[in-house]
């Protein structure tokens, strides 16, 4: 088998797999999921019923035009059960958080723009924003690269005596754990205490989710009714997603380098991961080449002389 047929046929593998990994994740989600909808709409439905025999006085259009507005106004971050002295969901730290949200990709949608002027805004300020983003993620680990990755792995190297291999699959492992360790399971831990109504594992789901830039929302840090320090701690979620977007990215191009030198990438016939190593040469001393020193030209007194030759 050729090359590029390899090539195709691994592609077209990845595919199928990729497809039969979506079905299989879809039929479980559905079988988990729909018995707990279904569940949820017959109560709603059985409440509904109980209101209107209690209250028989009450116009059904007007509870179902009610209703209505209900839901689209929490699509907007709108409840009925707020009052006037809560906080806003427009205040300065929550219009910061909605804004990482957005350049992130994260996008909880808790909270959307009200206004068609909001909304125009949202698309100017992402079309900018989220390659702005990339680039200054991307910029922050290429300097994260040398010190913490390809210098460690190299200072490991020469003391232990590791073979390569070895060296970059232990870093990988190592980082793993420490990342897993500092952005998942400590921030859960502060999570849970601090949302009473989160526990350890929704704190770990919420972690894992926003890091991955999935947002799917259902689980929104600092939106209880008179939270203390409000401000404070959206401003803190928003430092703590963009360093915790920053080490995920560190993490795939560390596996980027491990699959290099594992051969991974030459299988998958993938372009190989392109190493920082400027610094590293400009503090590396050039060693003199031994061709060049050999063919120095000879100081005058020590050059031989015709008139020395005998005759």
């Amino acid at each position: 088998m050729s090359t590029s047929s390899r090539s195709c046929f691994v592609v077209l593998a990845l595919v199928c797999i990729y497809v039969v990994y979506l079905v299989l994740g879809a039929l479980v989600f559905s079988a988990l999921e729909k018995p707990l909808e279904e569940k949820v709409q017959a109560e709603l439905n059985l409440l509904k019923q109980q209101l209107i025999s209690n209250m028989s006085c009450i116009n059904i259009s007007t509870l179902e035009q009610l209703l209505e507005v209900l839901i689209n106004a929490n699509k907007y971050g709108v409840s009925l059960m707020q009052n006037s002295s809560e906080n806003s969901n427009w205040d300065l730290a929550s219009a910061l958080f909605f804004s990482n949200t957005l350049v992130t990709t994260i996008g909880y949608g808790h909270t959307t723009p009200l206004s068609d002027v909001g909304k125009a805004f949202s698309i100017v300020y992402a079309l900018f924003g989220v390659p702005f983003t990339m680039l200054v993620l991307t910029a922050c680990v290429q300097r994260l690269m040398v010190p913490l990755n390809l210098r460690l792995v190299a200072l490991w190297r020469r003391r232990f005596g590791w073979h390569p291999h070895t060296a970059r699959t232990i870093h990988f492992v190592l980082l793993l754990l420490l990342v897993v360790v500092v952005f998942f399971l400590v921030p859960a831990t502060v999570f849970s205490t601090i949302e009473d109504s989160w526990t350890f594992l929704e704190a770990f789901y919420f972690c894992f989710i926003s890091l991955c830039t999935i947002g799917l929302g259902d689980f929104v840090p600092g939106e209880q009714p008179n939270q203390k320090l409000r401000p404070l701690y959206k401003i803190s979620v928003m430092v703590y997603l963009f360093v915790g977007l920053m080490a995920m990215y560190f993490v795939l191009r560390s596996f980027h380098k491990l699959a290099d030198v594992q051969g991974w990438t030459a299988f998958f016939h993938l372009p190989s991961c392109e190493d920082e190593v400027e610094e590293e040469r400009e503090n590396t001393p050039e060693e003199p080449n031994e061709c060049e020193t050999d063919t120095k030209p000879l100081e005058p007194s020590t050059r031989v002389s015709y008139n020395s030759i005998s005759r």
